[in-house]
Formats: C-alpha cells, sequence, structure tokens
C-alpha cells in the first residue's frame, strides 16, 4: 500500500490524521493528572491521606484496569453494528469519563479515613477504566490507519505529540496558575482549592478532545476492517489470548514494558519529593520548566521517524533507551556525589533543563517508536492466527505496564515510608539525611530496572523485510477471499 493510505486505500488526509491524533489529548491530560506524581501528590500533601493508603488506592485501581482492558479490546474486535468495531466504545467513554475526573479533584470536605480512601479508589478506577475504554478501540485505529512500515510512525508520532503537549500545558496550567503561592499557602501545592478548579478545566478538555477525535474519524468507519466470523465461547476466546501471548515479539515487548514502568512507577511516585525538596523548585518555577518541554516533545516527534528509518526501529529503541537512562539519572548521581551546583545557585536550574530537554526528546522517540513497532506486531499476529485482533493487543500493551506502574507506585510510596518523610512538609523543613537517603534508596534500583527493560528488547524480531512480508501475505488472503466469493455456486 503507498504510503501516506489509509486502509481503504484513499489518502490519509491531514484532517484526517490531526483530528485522529488530538484525540490523544485526552489520554495526554487524564495520564498526566493520573501519574503517580500528581495523583499522590494530591492526596498524600494535600488531603493527608496516609502514603501507604495511597499507594494502595494506585496500584489496585490500576490492577483493576488492567484486568478489564482486555475485556475492552477483545469486545471491540468483535463487535459488528453501523458504527464499526472501535467508535462504539469511543463516543460512549466521553461522558462518563469527563464526570468522574471532575468528581475526582472535588472530594467532599467532610470524608475522612476509611470513607475518604473508598470514595477516592471508586473514582480512580472509574477515570482509569471510561479512559481505557475511549483510548484502547481508538489505538487500535492506528494501524488501519496506515500500512506502510514508516509511515505508521508519524501516525503515531502526531498522536504522541498531541498527548504530550496537552499533558504538559496542563501541568503547568495546575503549578503555574492554579497552585502559586500566597499569604494563606506558601507552598502553592497545598492548595486544594486550586485542584479543584484545574479539575474542572481538565474535564470539559477530555470531554472535547474525544468527541472531537470520534467525530474526526467517523467518516472513515465503512473503510475499516469489519470482524471476521469467530466462536464466542471462553474456550475460543483464551485459544486467541493464547496464541497472542506466543509470539515471541510480543514477549519481549511486554516483559520490557513490565520492569520499565515499575522503574517509571517508582520515579513518578518520587518527583514531586525530588523537584520540591531534593531540588528545592518552587511549583511555579517546575511549572515554567515544563514550557522548554513543547520543543523538546516537537523534536522527538519530528525525529523518531527518521531516526526509525536511519537505523531501524529496533536498533533504535535499544539506543535512544540507554541514552535517557543515562541521561535522566546523572543528576541525582552527581548530587550524591557532590558534584552539582547546591539548591538557590543560579547554575542548577539551566543544568535540570538542560538534562530534561535531553530526556524528553529520547523518552518521546521511544514511545512513538515502541508504538509503531506494536502496530507491526498486530499485522504480524493477523497473518499467523487470521483475526484481526488489534483491540487485543493494545489492551495487552497496556495490562502490564499499569500493573508494574502501580507496583512502581506502591514502591515508591514505600521508599517515602521507609525515609521517614514528614507528611504536608514545607521547604527547607525536611532534614538533608532524609533526602539523601532517598537518593541513595532511588539511584541504584531503578538503574537495575531499566538496564533489564533494554536488554530484553533484543528478543523483538520484527524487522521491515519480516513486516512487508506479513503485508504481501495479509494482502494474498484477502485476494484469495475475494475471489472465493466472487466465485459463482455450483
Amino acid at each position: 500500500m503507498a504510503e501516506g493510505q489509509a486502509a481503504s486505500g484513499e489518502r490519509l488526509t491531514g484532517r484526517t490524521l490531526y483530528g485522529y491524533g488530538l484525540g490523544s489529548v485526552a489520554q495526554g491530560v487524564a495520564g498526566q493528572a493520573l501519574s503517580t506524581s500528581i495523583i499522590s501528590q494530591f492526596l498524600f500533601l494535600v488531603i493527608g491521606m496516609p502514603a501507604l493508603l495511597v499507594g494502595a488506592a494506585i496500584v489496585i485501581s490500576q490492577i483493576v484496569d488492567a484486568v478489564v482492558d482486555p475485556m475492552l479490546g477483545l469486545w471491540s474486535d468483535r463487535v459488528r453494528g453501523p458504527l464499526g468495531r472501535r467508535h462504539p466504545f469511543m463516543y460512549a467513554s466521553a461522558v462518563p469519563c469527563a464526570i468522574a475526573f471532575y468528581a475526582l479533584w472535588h472530594p467532599p470536605t467532610a470524608l475522612g479515613g476509611t470513607s475518604l480512601f473508598a470514595y477516592m479508589l471508586t473514582l480512580l478506577v472509574v477515570v482509569r477504566l471510561c479512559t481505557s475504554m475511549y483510548e484502547i478501540p481508538s489505538a487500535a485505529l492506528a494501524p488501519e490507519l496506515s500500512k506502510d512500515y514508516h509511515q505508521r510512525t508519524r501516525v503515531f508520532a502526531v498522536r504522541h505529540y498531541f498527548g504530550t503537549i496537552a499533558g504538559g500545558l496542563m501541568m503547568v496550567l495546575l503549578n503555574v496558575v492554579f497552585l502559586r503561592h500566597d499569604a494563606a499557602h506558601p507552598l502553592g501545592v497545598l492548595n486544594r482549592a486550586g485542584y479543584s478548579q484545574w479539575g474542572s478545566i481538565a474535564a470539559g478538555t477530555i470531554l472535547v478532545s474525544i468527541l472531537w477525535s470520534s467525530w474526526s474519524t467517523h467518516r472513515l468507519i465503512p473503510t475499516l476492517s469489519a470482524p471476521s466470523p469467530r466462536a464466542g465461547g471462553v474456550a475460543a476466546i483464551l485459544a486467541e489470548v493464547v496464541g497472542t501471548l506466543r509470539n515471541a515479539s510480543f514477549l519481549a515487548l511486554m516483559v520490557s514494558g513490565l520492569v520499565s514502568n515499575i522503574a517509571g512507577g517508582i520515579g513518578s511516585a518520587l518527583n514531586p519529593y525530588m523537584t520540591l525538596y531534593f531540588w528545592g523548585l518552587s511549583p511555579q518555577v517546575a511549572g515554567l520548566m515544563l514550557l522548554a518541554y513543547g520543543p523538546a516533545v516537537y523534536i522527538g516527534a519530528v525525529l523518531a521517524r527518521r531516526v526509525s528509518t536511519r537505523f531501524g526501529k529496533k536498533p533504535a529503541m535499544i539506543g535512544l533507551s540507554a541514552a535517557s537512562l543515562v541521561v535522566s539519572l546523572a543528576p541525582i548521581a552527581l548530587r550524591l556525589a557532590g558534584a552539582m551546583p547546591a539548591n538557590g545557585s543560579p547554575l542548577l536550574i539551566p543544568i535540570l533543563l538542560a538534562d530534561q530537554f535531553l530526556v524528553v526528546a529520547c523518552n518521546v522517540m521511544t514511545s512513538v517508536i515502541l508504538a509503531s513497532m506494536f502496530a507491526d506486531l498486530a499485522d504480524d499476529n493477523t497473518a499467523r492466527t487470521g483475526a484481526r485482533a488489534e483491540g487485543l493487543l493494545f489492551a495487552l500493551n497496556g495490562l502490564i505496564p499499569k500493573i508494574s506502574t502501580g507496583v512502581g507506585a506502591f514502591g515508591g510510596s514505600a521508599l517515602i515510608a521507609m525515609v521517614g518523610f514528614p507528611a504536608r512538609a514545607q521547604q527547607g523543613a525536611v532534614a538533608q539525611s532524609i533526602l539523601h537517603a532517598l537518593g541513595v534508596a532511588y539511584l541504584p534500583v531503578t538503574t537495575v530496572l531499566y538496564a533489564i527493560s533494554i536488554a530484553v528488547i533484543v528478543f523483538y524480531r520484527i524487522d521491515r523485510a519480516a513486516h512487508e512480508a506479513n503485508m504481501a501475505q495479509l494482502a494474498g488472503s484477502a485476494s484469495g477471499n475475494r475471489r472465493a466469493r466472487l466465485a459463482p455456486a455450483p
């Protein structure tokens, strides 16, 4: 299929591509808000939930979401109707997702103890499930929007760009506007009303994003693949899942995601403590620093296709992941070694800003390339099994990372409790021995986990030649099926 063409053979227009990409705004906003750094900051520092209960709420909600996700993926693979396989779920997710997200940041002040834990846990579960109801079918559309090996990397680059930029801008809005310090809030990050006001805007943004993207791709519904008839019993469904799990390339990506997201969950849980206390940055400075990530996201999105085309997807993924690991941990290692400028030094912010610029650019490229590798994996799975199961694959893609991120979040919360980090602490009031212990505990754990994750990617087997062989096989099968349908009855 020619580059830049949709599954139907028509040109993938900019309007459709960018409209589709804008749907990732919902995932970007919700993902940032529910990242362990923001939600744990809100629950622990602002609402006052104990650190271990915060970690438990996050990990339980992610486990529930991860269990339900494959069911959503299988369901969307098999649905038949006038709206196709994906759009019924996309449209249905919009309103409940926005309502639950709004309620999450407006907890009743009278709640406390077990009641508060139950309230926050329930809303975390609902928001995650509604987000998945949109995100899984939406992501499953991508392999059909473009069949070209490198062009589909551009599809995911556009999608990732909008999601990352939107999530970053919402964090800037939260930190710079709604969590600014005043006389009543010397540390603005403790301003409960600010989170509520921000949550209202974010909920509206999520609603518009989902509806816009769903409508932008609505006209393609007649051209998208319809589900092939297949058995609907439990045994048949389990056989389909097992057949997918037996793919060595799929297992490589899953194990890599399992390990890297445990490390990422630990890092996200510790991020507000590292930013506010370890580095001594104010919420406003931290928020303004996010503005500089915009160019890094753009550069990463633009370079992702070029780098993967030049080196191949797997080599590019390994090299960029290794570079990101080294760059991201270097400032903490240098601080522990006494080689970083002191907090408050005019050199500190430029160094951290340059470091994070490189980390963001590398992470954007790896995320885009990884998504493109999964799209290739979807075609490989279809060539092996004869059934289109993009929904299942992209659901499974989110399953282990969600579980592992939750495990990482719990691990990060455990580290916070282990070093005795005080709740509702003001900047400058935390002992240096506690901050040092936090850095010493964080650095080796994440280094080992990320190194294992990078090593496992070696077992991914689908390169351009394998992809083109799969596409030729699928084209031959489709041609044979058409001839069989057109043949006269005996």
